[in-house]
């Protein structure tokens, strides 16, 4: 992590998660998939082919909160009943959600992962917060939310929208929910107006907050005006803005999970020799680690495509993207000293 400040009482200061080309290029990750949708958004063959991988990208980080939770003792521990359960509690839904109709579980999926996807948008941004000793988010919260509802309200606004999908490869098995999507077209169009200015007051009190704050920092500034740029890019380009979204998410969580694993396992006195921790500190280190984890789902996803059925691969990322979504709401609280420790937050600010 690198810091720059203009001098000692300055309010302005530039606190990085990491060094500045590492957190521009996490800013910046979703770009190069929404280039690829707009190059190639009138070639079908391609379009289709970068959706689908675009969505194996997004389905590889997911199964990397396990070792998070189950490979640390003490974060085991702080929700024994919840880590020992849940699993159970996944395969029964998903296994039920399997004999439903197919649009019930892509609704149930799509909507959880774009609320969970912004979520981990406020994450990061709370840490850049955070790092200046910001205490309070809640307009940067809301101030996302209501973006992302603009975004799916002139989606669902734009008569051009299930066609769009469609040509992408995404409606063959949803065409109910393209029909909804054409259904709810009249009523996303009284509501965009409305969508609109809730969003830009929001923006004046986001504003209104920064020049009231005793410190800011620029670092915030740059990814949440990234990310501003992706909601806008989707406002135009539906298709593109959604392939960064999901692309950018998976590419986000890598970067700052590889990030965040060598502070928050500094040593075996620190974090009580939990295993994830001594393979941190091994010889291949946290980059050998995502690296040997990365084969590893790679496979998984390769074995089950190949030698299972459909539905054998919808069970088994469906329960461990269930998990993950889940999960990652209850172990990346910055209030807590190892997760603070890990993007080398003082616990005490």
């Amino acid at each position: 992590m690198q810091t720059l400040e203009s001098s000692p009482s300055s309010r302005v200061r530039i606190h990085w998660i990491r060094r500045p080309a590492w957190d521009v290029a996490m800013a910046l990750s979703w770009i190069p998939f929404a280039a690829l949708a707009l190059a190639w958004g009138d070639d079908p063959t391609r379009l289709r082919w970068l959706v689908g991988a675009t969505l194996i990208f997004s389905v590889s980080h997911q199964p990397l909160t396990m070792p998070l939770v189950y490979a640390d003792p003490h974060v085991m521990n702080s929700r024994p009943r919840i880590f020992r359960v849940t699993p159970f509690l996944f395969i029964g839904l998903v296994l039920i959600g399997l004999q439903l109709n197919p649009l019930v579980i892509a609704a149930v999926a799509g909507v959880w992962n774009a609320g969970h996807t912004l979520q981990q948008r406020y994450g990061i941004t709370r840490i850049y917060g955070r790092k200046v000793g910001q205490g309070d988010g809640t307009v940067e919260h809301r101030l996302l939310w209501s973006m992302l509802t603009l975004a799916l309200v002139v989606a669902a606004a734009d008569a051009g929208t299930p066609a769009r999908i469609a040509s992408a490869g995404l409606g063959s098995r949803n065409q109910r929910g393209l029909d909804l999507l054409t259904d709810a077209a009249p009523v996303a169009r009284y509501l965009v107006p409305v969508v609109v200015a809730v969003v830009g007051w929001l923006v004046v009190r986001w504003i209104r907050d920064e020049r009231a704050a005793t410190a800011v920092n620029p670092a915030k500034w740059f990814y949440l005006g990234s990310t501003a740029g992706l909601i806008g890019l989707t406002l135009v380009s539906p298709l593109a803005g959604f392939v960064g979204y999901v692309g950018s998410h998976a590419a986000e969580y890598y970067l700052i999970v590889h990030n965040h694993l060598a502070d928050r396992y500094p040593d075996e006195r620190i974090d009580g020799g939990a295993p994830l921790g001594r393979a941190v500190r091994s010889r291949p280190g946290p980059l050998g680690l995502m690296a040997m984890y990365t084969l590893a789902v790679s496979a998984l996803i390769w074995v089950t495509w190949n030698f299972g059925s459909y539905d054998v691969y919808a069970f088994v990322f469906l329960t461990l993207g269930g998990l993950h979504l889940f999960y990652d709401g209850l172990i990346w609280k910055l209030r807590r000293p190892e997760v603070a420790r890990g993007f080398q937050i003082p616990a005490a600010s």
